[in-house]
């Protein structure tokens, strides 16, 4: 049997400038009080987990607080670290289309509908 550490310098979420911008932007144009984005995952669909990005007034007591440019702050979920830990938060325009993209390396499957996904 092995422990798991946690390095938080190493192991937390990265957030791309594209994404921070767009934290940022979100925040200043929400009509409820809002101070940071809190990441968190729920369980959901037919692979397993979704991921939750809310503007929220304060986190939850046990978050883990990460400093983004221009005073955003990302709050993570603490429950959440073991399936969000490593991820990259992008940004993306494709098109017309633009969206949040979390390039997550323990992702292992998606299911077809692209709602959830699954981890190592």
């Amino acid at each position: 049997m092995s422990i798991a550490s946690f390095d938080p310098q190493q192991d937390t979420v990265v957030v791309t400038p594209a994404a921070a911008a767009h934290f940022k932007r979100q925040l200043s144009t929400s009509k409820e009080p809002a101070t940071a984005v809190r990441l968190s995952v729920k369980q959901s669909g037919c692979t397993g987990w979704k991921y939750v990005v809310d503007l929220v007034a304060e986190g939850k007591p046990d978050d883990l607080h990460v400093p983004l440019a221009d005073g955003v702050e990302l709050l993570v979920d603490v429950n959440s670290l073991s399936v969000v830990s490593g991820t990259e938060i992008d940004y993306v325009t494709e098109g017309v289309n633009r969206q949040l993209r979390f390039n997550n390396p323990r992702v292992k499957d998606y299911c077809g509908c692209g709602e959830s996904f699954s981890v190592n």
